[in-house]
Protein backbone atom coordinates (compact mmCIF):
# COMPACT_ATOMS: atom_id res chain seq x y z
CA UNK A 1 0.00 0.00 0.00
CA UNK A 2 2.99 2.27 0.95
CA UNK A 3 5.98 1.31 -0.94
CA UNK A 4 5.24 3.23 -4.44
CA UNK A 5 4.82 6.39 -2.39
CA UNK A 6 8.07 6.15 -0.53
CA UNK A 7 9.74 5.26 -3.31
CA UNK A 8 8.80 8.26 -4.82
CA UNK A 9 10.11 10.18 -1.65
CA UNK A 10 13.32 8.77 -1.31
CA UNK A 11 15.57 12.40 -2.33
CA UNK A 12 13.49 13.97 -0.26
CA UNK A 13 14.36 11.39 2.68
CA UNK A 14 18.36 11.46 1.97
CA UNK A 15 17.77 15.62 1.91
CA UNK A 16 16.13 15.97 4.96
CA UNK A 17 18.41 13.18 6.91
CA UNK A 18 21.50 15.44 5.48
CA UNK A 19 19.65 18.51 6.81
CA UNK A 20 20.14 16.28 10.25
CA UNK A 21 23.53 14.74 10.11
CA UNK A 22 25.24 18.24 9.55
CA UNK A 23 23.75 19.32 13.21
CA UNK A 24 26.51 18.10 15.46
CA UNK A 25 24.21 17.36 18.50
CA UNK A 26 26.26 16.13 21.23
CA UNK A 27 25.27 16.90 24.97
CA UNK A 28 27.09 20.04 25.72
CA UNK A 29 26.04 19.83 29.43
CA UNK A 30 22.62 21.17 31.60
CA UNK A 31 24.57 24.50 32.66
CA UNK A 32 23.00 26.77 30.03
CA UNK A 33 18.86 27.00 30.70
CA UNK A 34 18.39 29.05 27.55
CA UNK A 35 19.51 25.22 26.21
CA UNK A 36 18.89 22.57 28.60
CA UNK A 37 21.15 20.04 26.26
CA UNK A 38 23.10 22.60 24.27
CA UNK A 39 22.43 24.51 21.46
CA UNK A 40 23.37 21.96 18.61
CA UNK A 41 20.88 19.85 20.09
CA UNK A 42 18.17 22.95 20.42
CA UNK A 43 19.23 23.26 16.86
CA UNK A 44 18.27 19.56 15.94
CA UNK A 45 15.36 20.11 17.55
CA UNK A 46 13.78 23.03 16.16
CA UNK A 47 15.17 21.41 12.28
CA UNK A 48 12.99 17.86 12.76
CA UNK A 49 10.39 20.35 14.13
CA UNK A 50 10.29 22.70 10.82
CA UNK A 51 10.36 19.08 8.79
CA UNK A 52 7.56 17.73 10.12
CA UNK A 53 5.36 21.51 9.51
CA UNK A 54 6.64 21.57 6.20
CA UNK A 55 4.51 17.63 5.72
CA UNK A 56 1.54 19.29 6.96
CA UNK A 57 1.71 17.92 10.46
CA UNK A 58 1.23 19.36 14.33
CA UNK A 59 4.70 19.94 16.59
CA UNK A 60 4.79 21.04 19.42
CA UNK A 61 8.09 22.08 20.98
CA UNK A 62 8.22 20.73 24.97
CA UNK A 63 10.45 23.68 26.82
CA UNK A 64 13.10 22.99 24.61
CA UNK A 65 13.61 19.39 26.64
CA UNK A 66 11.73 17.15 24.19
CA UNK A 67 9.08 17.80 21.27
CA UNK A 68 6.76 15.87 19.08
CA UNK A 69 5.60 15.63 15.94
CA UNK A 70 1.80 14.01 15.14
CA UNK A 71 -1.11 13.14 13.24
CA UNK A 72 -4.56 11.27 13.21
CA UNK A 73 -7.57 12.01 15.61
CA UNK A 74 -9.11 9.53 17.90
CA UNK A 75 -8.43 8.97 21.42
CA UNK A 76 -6.09 6.36 21.68
CA UNK A 77 -2.13 7.28 21.17
CA UNK A 78 0.52 5.19 19.04
CA UNK A 79 3.61 6.34 19.81
CA UNK A 80 6.95 6.02 18.06
CA UNK A 81 9.78 7.35 20.34
CA UNK A 82 13.18 7.95 18.88
CA UNK A 83 16.47 10.58 19.87
CA UNK A 84 18.63 12.53 17.93
CA UNK A 85 21.10 13.44 20.10
CA UNK A 86 24.63 11.46 19.11
CA UNK A 87 27.65 10.46 20.88
CA UNK A 88 31.07 12.13 19.99
CA UNK A 89 32.12 11.37 16.57
CA UNK A 90 35.70 9.63 17.92
CA UNK A 91 38.71 9.96 15.89
CA UNK A 92 39.52 7.80 12.62
CA UNK A 93 36.50 8.99 10.10
CA UNK A 94 36.69 8.33 6.26
CA UNK A 95 34.33 10.86 6.01
CA UNK A 96 33.44 13.59 7.92
CA UNK A 97 31.01 12.71 10.35
CA UNK A 98 28.66 16.09 10.50
CA UNK A 99 27.90 15.68 6.38
CA UNK A 100 25.84 13.15 5.18
CA UNK A 101 28.23 10.96 2.39
CA UNK A 102 26.56 9.16 -0.06
CA UNK A 103 29.13 5.77 -1.13
CA UNK A 104 28.52 2.42 -2.30
CA UNK A 105 24.73 2.63 -1.53
CA UNK A 106 25.21 4.04 1.75
CA UNK A 107 24.98 6.82 3.93
CA UNK A 108 27.52 8.03 6.26
CA UNK A 109 27.28 10.38 8.69
CA UNK A 110 27.33 10.11 12.86
CA UNK A 111 23.16 9.38 13.79
CA UNK A 112 22.52 7.81 10.41
CA UNK A 113 21.82 4.99 12.19
CA UNK A 114 21.72 6.34 15.87
CA UNK A 115 18.94 7.33 15.43
CA UNK A 116 18.33 10.45 12.92
CA UNK A 117 17.72 7.92 10.04
CA UNK A 118 15.38 5.93 11.60
CA UNK A 119 13.62 9.05 12.93
CA UNK A 120 13.45 9.98 9.22
CA UNK A 121 12.13 6.68 8.18
CA UNK A 122 9.64 6.96 11.12
CA UNK A 123 8.11 10.94 9.69
CA UNK A 124 7.69 9.89 6.18
CA UNK A 125 6.59 6.60 7.36
CA UNK A 126 3.86 8.79 8.96
CA UNK A 127 3.83 10.33 5.93
CA UNK A 128 3.22 7.87 3.93
CA UNK A 129 -0.24 6.76 6.02
CA UNK A 130 -1.47 10.46 6.83
CA UNK A 131 -1.27 11.01 2.48
CA UNK A 132 -2.11 7.22 1.31
CA UNK A 133 -5.06 5.68 3.97
CA UNK A 134 -7.35 6.29 7.11
CA UNK A 135 -6.78 5.47 10.58
CA UNK A 136 -8.58 5.97 13.55
CA UNK A 137 -5.62 6.67 15.94
CA UNK A 138 -3.65 9.59 16.77
CA UNK A 139 0.13 8.78 15.48
CA UNK A 140 2.65 11.12 17.72
CA UNK A 141 6.36 10.79 17.02
CA UNK A 142 8.42 11.62 20.48
CA UNK A 143 11.58 13.23 20.02
CA UNK A 144 14.02 12.42 22.52
CA UNK A 145 17.23 14.80 23.22
CA UNK A 146 19.31 12.99 25.99
CA UNK A 147 18.45 9.86 25.08
CA UNK A 148 22.56 8.91 25.12
CA UNK A 149 22.91 10.13 28.20
CA UNK A 150 20.39 10.57 31.21
CA UNK A 151 17.17 10.46 29.69
CA UNK A 152 16.26 13.58 31.15
CA UNK A 153 14.44 14.76 28.05
CA UNK A 154 11.78 11.94 28.24
CA UNK A 155 11.23 11.76 32.22
CA UNK A 156 10.45 15.85 31.51
CA UNK A 157 8.45 14.27 29.09
CA UNK A 158 6.27 11.88 31.23
CA UNK A 159 5.70 14.55 33.69
CA UNK A 160 4.16 16.97 31.14
CA UNK A 161 2.43 15.18 28.35
CA UNK A 162 0.33 12.35 27.38
CA UNK A 163 1.91 8.70 27.56
CA UNK A 164 0.75 6.67 24.53
CA UNK A 165 -1.40 3.51 24.70
CA UNK A 166 1.15 1.65 22.75
CA UNK A 167 4.30 1.84 20.56
CA UNK A 168 7.54 1.26 19.25
CA UNK A 169 11.12 2.59 19.21
CA UNK A 170 13.21 2.90 16.08
CA UNK A 171 16.89 2.23 18.10
CA UNK A 172 17.30 -1.11 17.79
CA UNK A 173 17.34 -4.21 15.85
CA UNK A 174 14.75 -6.21 13.53
CA UNK A 175 12.81 -8.07 13.60
CA UNK A 176 11.75 -6.78 16.98
CA UNK A 177 12.95 -6.80 20.86
CA UNK A 178 11.14 -8.57 23.79
CA UNK A 179 14.06 -7.90 26.56
CA UNK A 180 16.13 -5.52 27.05
CA UNK A 181 18.97 -5.54 29.92
CA UNK A 182 18.99 -3.72 33.00
CA UNK A 183 21.95 -1.17 33.05
CA UNK A 184 24.36 0.13 35.68
CA UNK A 185 26.85 2.76 35.50
CA UNK A 186 29.83 2.27 38.08
CA UNK A 187 31.76 5.11 39.43
CA UNK A 188 34.55 4.80 41.50
CA UNK A 189 37.12 6.87 43.58
CA UNK A 190 40.82 6.96 44.95
CA UNK A 191 43.30 9.35 46.50
CA UNK A 192 46.24 9.23 44.81
CA UNK A 193 49.33 11.14 46.10
CA UNK A 194 52.57 8.58 44.12
CA UNK A 195 55.30 8.25 45.73
CA UNK A 196 59.26 9.48 44.71
CA UNK A 197 59.57 6.87 42.67
CA UNK A 198 56.83 7.62 39.95
CA UNK A 199 54.15 9.30 39.40
CA UNK A 200 50.60 9.42 37.27
CA UNK A 201 51.27 12.70 35.82
CA UNK A 202 47.81 12.88 33.12
CA UNK A 203 45.25 11.00 32.15
CA UNK A 204 43.78 11.39 28.95
CA UNK A 205 40.43 9.27 27.46
CA UNK A 206 39.02 11.87 25.14
CA UNK A 207 36.14 12.26 27.61
CA UNK A 208 34.73 8.80 26.10
CA UNK A 209 31.31 7.91 27.31
CA UNK A 210 30.41 5.33 29.19
CA UNK A 211 28.32 3.69 26.55
CA UNK A 212 31.21 4.00 24.70
CA UNK A 213 34.08 1.17 24.44
CA UNK A 214 37.55 3.59 24.38
CA UNK A 215 39.49 3.97 21.09
CA UNK A 216 42.12 5.88 23.40
CA UNK A 217 44.03 5.90 26.33
CA UNK A 218 46.63 8.54 27.32
CA UNK A 219 49.19 8.35 30.30
CA UNK A 220 52.33 10.94 31.47
CA UNK A 221 54.45 8.98 34.12
CA UNK A 222 57.26 10.93 36.01
CA UNK A 223 60.06 8.75 37.27
CA UNK A 224 63.68 9.02 39.20
CA UNK A 225 66.68 8.15 38.07
CA UNK A 226 66.76 5.00 39.79
CA UNK A 227 64.41 3.38 38.38
CA UNK A 228 63.99 5.44 34.63
CA UNK A 229 65.80 2.87 32.60
CA UNK A 230 64.17 -0.13 33.83
CA UNK A 231 60.82 0.99 33.26
CA UNK A 232 62.20 1.70 29.83
CA UNK A 233 63.39 -2.02 29.38
CA UNK A 234 60.10 -3.00 30.84
CA UNK A 235 57.67 -0.21 28.51
CA UNK A 236 60.06 -1.90 25.50
CA UNK A 237 58.63 -5.33 25.39
CA UNK A 238 54.94 -3.60 25.76
CA UNK A 239 54.83 -1.81 22.47
CA UNK A 240 53.06 -3.75 19.46
CA UNK A 241 50.45 -2.24 16.78
CA UNK A 242 48.09 -1.03 19.69
CA UNK A 243 50.65 0.43 22.26
CA UNK A 244 53.37 2.75 22.42
CA UNK A 245 55.32 4.99 24.11
CA UNK A 246 57.53 8.23 24.51
CA UNK A 247 60.23 8.68 26.58
CA UNK A 248 61.73 12.09 27.22
CA UNK A 249 64.45 12.51 30.50
CA UNK A 250 62.66 10.82 33.23
CA UNK A 251 59.03 11.04 31.34
CA UNK A 252 56.88 8.59 29.83
CA UNK A 253 53.92 9.56 27.62
CA UNK A 254 52.24 6.09 26.83
CA UNK A 255 49.42 5.07 24.75
CA UNK A 256 47.25 2.59 24.26
CA UNK A 257 44.70 2.74 21.45
CA UNK A 258 41.61 0.11 20.52
CA UNK A 259 38.16 -0.29 18.84
CA UNK A 260 35.50 1.85 19.28
CA UNK A 261 31.54 -0.01 19.52
CA UNK A 262 28.87 0.56 21.45
CA UNK A 263 28.62 -0.31 25.17
CA UNK A 264 25.92 -3.38 24.72
CA UNK A 265 28.39 -4.74 22.51
CA UNK A 266 31.36 -4.45 24.17
CA UNK A 267 33.01 -7.97 22.21
CA UNK A 268 32.79 -6.08 18.67
CA UNK A 269 35.13 -3.53 20.31
CA UNK A 270 38.45 -3.50 21.63
CA UNK A 271 39.27 -1.68 25.05
CA UNK A 272 42.18 0.54 24.92
CA UNK A 273 41.56 1.57 28.97
CA UNK A 274 41.30 -1.94 30.10
CA UNK A 275 44.67 -2.33 27.93
CA UNK A 276 46.43 0.14 29.72
CA UNK A 277 45.05 -0.53 33.31
CA UNK A 278 47.25 -3.70 32.68
CA UNK A 279 50.22 -1.86 31.63
CA UNK A 280 50.34 -0.01 34.73
CA UNK A 281 49.53 -2.88 37.24
CA UNK A 282 53.02 -4.24 35.39
CA UNK A 283 54.18 -1.33 36.09
CA UNK A 284 53.52 -1.04 39.73
CA UNK A 285 53.88 -4.56 40.70
CA UNK A 286 57.58 -4.22 39.36
CA UNK A 287 58.90 -1.17 41.18
CA UNK A 288 56.33 -2.35 44.66
CA UNK A 289 53.61 0.68 43.98
CA UNK A 290 50.49 -0.02 45.76
CA UNK A 291 47.25 1.37 44.04
CA UNK A 292 43.76 -0.20 44.90
CA UNK A 293 42.69 1.00 41.80
CA UNK A 294 44.79 -0.21 39.27
CA UNK A 295 44.91 -3.37 41.39
CA UNK A 296 41.62 -4.30 41.29
CA UNK A 297 40.62 -3.78 37.99
CA UNK A 298 43.77 -5.56 36.23
CA UNK A 299 42.79 -8.68 38.66
CA UNK A 300 38.43 -8.42 38.08
CA UNK A 301 38.65 -6.96 34.47
CA UNK A 302 41.78 -7.73 33.05
CA UNK A 303 41.73 -6.64 29.41
CA UNK A 304 38.06 -8.94 28.89
CA UNK A 305 35.62 -6.66 27.55
CA UNK A 306 33.11 -8.80 27.91
CA UNK A 307 31.95 -12.08 30.71
CA UNK A 308 33.65 -12.32 33.44
CA UNK A 309 32.89 -8.73 34.93
CA UNK A 310 34.12 -7.61 37.87
CA UNK A 311 34.59 -11.49 39.00
CA UNK A 312 30.56 -11.51 38.34
CA UNK A 313 29.94 -13.58 35.55
CA UNK A 314 26.44 -14.78 34.50
CA UNK A 315 25.37 -16.44 31.60
CA UNK A 316 21.67 -16.65 30.00
CA UNK A 317 21.45 -18.19 26.61
CA UNK A 318 18.27 -16.28 26.17
CA UNK A 319 18.70 -12.91 27.60
CA UNK A 320 22.32 -12.56 27.33
CA UNK A 321 25.40 -12.02 29.60
CA UNK A 322 26.25 -9.78 32.01
CA UNK A 323 29.06 -7.55 30.21
CA UNK A 324 30.82 -4.75 31.64
CA UNK A 325 32.68 -1.91 29.83
CA UNK A 326 35.65 -0.02 31.34
CA UNK A 327 34.90 3.17 29.70
CA UNK A 328 37.60 6.04 31.62
CA UNK A 329 39.74 6.61 33.56
CA UNK A 330 41.06 10.02 34.81
CA UNK A 331 43.29 11.97 37.28
CA UNK A 332 41.37 14.92 38.93
CA UNK A 333 42.68 17.15 41.74
CA UNK A 334 44.51 13.97 43.34
CA UNK A 335 41.95 11.37 42.81
CA UNK A 336 41.72 8.43 40.23
CA UNK A 337 38.41 8.01 38.90
CA UNK A 338 36.75 5.65 36.67
CA UNK A 339 33.72 4.98 35.51
CA UNK A 340 32.00 1.44 34.46
CA UNK A 341 28.91 0.36 32.74
CA UNK A 342 26.92 -2.89 33.40
CA UNK A 343 24.67 -4.40 30.76
CA UNK A 344 22.50 -7.32 32.92
CA UNK A 345 19.86 -9.56 31.94
CA UNK A 346 16.56 -9.36 33.29
CA UNK A 347 17.26 -12.59 35.58
CA UNK A 348 19.34 -10.88 37.95
CA UNK A 349 18.45 -8.24 40.76
CA UNK A 350 20.25 -4.87 40.37
CA UNK A 351 20.62 -4.66 44.22
CA UNK A 352 22.41 -8.01 44.26
CA UNK A 353 24.54 -6.85 41.64
CA UNK A 354 25.15 -3.63 43.29
CA UNK A 355 26.41 -5.51 46.78
CA UNK A 356 28.59 -8.08 44.51
CA UNK A 357 30.11 -4.69 42.82
CA UNK A 358 30.73 -3.13 46.51
CA UNK A 359 32.57 -6.24 47.48
CA UNK A 360 34.98 -7.04 44.20
CA UNK A 361 35.60 -3.60 44.40
CA UNK A 362 36.17 -2.60 48.34
CA UNK A 363 38.10 0.22 49.32
CA UNK A 364 37.03 2.24 46.86
CA UNK A 365 34.37 4.57 46.91
CA UNK A 366 32.00 3.62 44.68
CA UNK A 367 28.75 5.96 43.06
CA UNK A 368 25.88 4.05 41.13
CA UNK A 369 24.49 5.74 38.70
CA UNK A 370 22.15 5.74 35.73
CA UNK A 371 20.39 2.72 36.38
CA UNK A 372 17.28 1.34 34.41
CA UNK A 373 15.55 -1.65 35.29
CA UNK A 374 15.28 -4.01 32.92
CA UNK A 375 12.32 -4.61 29.72
CA UNK A 376 10.76 -7.58 29.14
CA UNK A 377 7.15 -8.65 27.30
CA UNK A 378 6.64 -12.29 26.57
CA UNK A 379 7.33 -13.25 22.84
CA UNK A 380 3.60 -13.96 22.63
CA UNK A 381 2.56 -10.36 23.37
CA UNK A 382 0.09 -9.21 20.48
CA UNK A 383 2.65 -5.94 19.58
CA UNK A 384 5.88 -8.41 19.49
CA UNK A 385 3.84 -10.93 17.29
CA UNK A 386 2.64 -7.96 14.97
CA UNK A 387 5.56 -6.24 14.75
CA UNK A 388 7.49 -9.14 13.86
CA UNK A 389 5.24 -10.60 11.43
CA UNK A 390 5.37 -7.59 9.56
CA UNK A 391 9.12 -8.01 9.33
CA UNK A 392 8.55 -11.66 8.42
CA UNK A 393 6.28 -10.74 5.75
CA UNK A 394 8.56 -8.16 4.03
CA UNK A 395 11.42 -10.08 3.63
CA UNK A 396 9.89 -13.71 3.39
CA UNK A 397 11.88 -14.64 6.74
CA UNK A 398 10.80 -16.39 9.96
CA UNK A 399 12.70 -14.58 12.37
CA UNK A 400 12.03 -14.75 16.20
CA UNK A 401 12.02 -11.45 18.28
CA UNK A 402 15.44 -10.32 19.98
CA UNK A 403 16.82 -9.98 23.58
CA UNK A 404 19.44 -7.21 23.84
CA UNK A 405 21.80 -5.32 26.03
CA UNK A 406 21.08 -1.95 24.10
CA UNK A 407 18.55 0.16 26.01
CA UNK A 408 16.11 1.98 24.25
CA UNK A 409 13.11 4.57 25.37
CA UNK A 410 10.76 1.72 24.80
CA UNK A 411 11.21 0.94 28.45
CA UNK A 412 10.28 4.08 29.33
CA UNK A 413 6.63 3.43 28.57
CA UNK A 414 4.01 0.49 28.71
CA UNK A 415 3.18 -1.67 26.02
CA UNK A 416 5.87 -0.17 23.62
CA UNK A 417 9.10 -2.65 22.37
CA UNK A 418 11.50 -1.59 19.84
CA UNK A 419 11.97 -2.28 15.91
CA UNK A 420 14.56 -1.83 13.61
CA UNK A 421 15.90 -0.30 12.59
CA UNK A 422 19.23 -2.07 12.40
CA UNK A 423 18.97 -4.76 9.77
CA UNK A 424 20.14 -8.32 11.20
CA UNK A 425 22.36 -8.94 8.06
CA UNK A 426 24.46 -5.95 8.54
CA UNK A 427 26.87 -4.69 11.00
CA UNK A 428 25.90 -2.95 13.76
CA UNK A 429 27.66 0.76 13.51
CA UNK A 430 26.14 2.51 16.52
CA UNK A 431 28.46 4.59 18.04
CA UNK A 432 31.33 3.29 15.63
CA UNK A 433 33.39 5.62 13.43
CA UNK A 434 32.07 5.75 9.93
CA UNK A 435 28.94 4.97 11.41
CA UNK A 436 26.21 4.20 8.08
CA UNK A 437 22.85 3.24 7.22
CA UNK A 438 22.89 1.42 3.81
CA UNK A 439 19.73 3.22 1.85
CA UNK A 440 18.15 -0.23 1.50
CA UNK A 441 17.90 -0.76 4.73
CA UNK A 442 16.45 3.28 4.96
CA UNK A 443 14.32 2.78 2.54
CA UNK A 444 13.24 -0.29 4.00
CA UNK A 445 12.75 0.77 7.31
CA UNK A 446 10.50 3.46 6.52
CA UNK A 447 8.13 1.04 4.49
CA UNK A 448 7.59 -1.20 7.61
CA UNK A 449 7.16 1.36 9.84
CA UNK A 450 4.22 2.54 7.54
CA UNK A 451 2.77 -0.89 8.01
CA UNK A 452 3.38 -1.28 11.88
CA UNK A 453 1.46 2.58 12.06
CA UNK A 454 -1.23 1.27 9.87
CA UNK A 455 -1.51 -1.89 11.36
CA UNK A 456 -1.08 -0.53 15.09
CA UNK A 457 -3.68 2.17 14.50
CA UNK A 458 -6.64 0.56 12.32
CA UNK A 459 -6.85 -2.91 13.36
Amino acid sequence: MFEKYIESQKDNMIKDLGRMVKIPSKLEGYDNPEYPFGKEIDNALNTFLEIGKEMGFRTKNIDKQCGYIEFGEGEELLGIIGHLDVVPEGEGWKHNPFELTIEDGKLYGRGTIDDKGPMIASLYAMKAVAENTKINKRVRLIIGLNEENDWKCIEYYKKHEEMPDLGFSPDADFPCIYSEKALLTIYTEEKYNGNNKLKIKEIDCKNNRVNVVPKYCGIKLETNNEIAEELNELLLKKINEKVSFVKKQNEFFIETKGVQAHAAHPELGENAVSKMINILNDIFNKFNIENKTIKLLATKIGEETNGNSLGIKHENDELGDLTLNLANISLENGTIKTGMNLRIPGDMLLEDVKEKVKKELAGLEIEFSGEKAALYIPKDNKIVKKLCDIYNKFTGQNKEPLAIGGATFARAFKNCVSFGAMNPEEPDMCHQVDEYISIDNFMNACKMYAEAIYQLSCK
